[in-house]
């Protein structure tokens, strides 16, 4: 198990966080484990989608009736 030191919102404070046996087999397990308290932590990279604004339709003028 690999471990790293991060903050530890319940214990408040730099705690030591391991990896947890995980059934999936994955290579690099996003979850950690607070090795004092047990508290849970996901670390994933965020993935962020960004749409440009798209120029609005121009609506061609209505014609009037004389």
């Amino acid at each position: 198990m690999s471990e790293r030191e991060l903050r530890c919102v319940i214990c408040d404070g730099d705690m030591m966080f391991e990896v947890p046996p995980c059934p999936d087999d994955h290579d690099d397990c996003p979850e950690l484990v607070c090795t004092r308290c047990g508290a849970a932590e996901v670390v994933a990279p965020i993935v962020v989608h960004l749409w440009g604004k798209q120029p609005a339709a121009q609506v061609p003028h209505q014609r009037r009736a004389a």
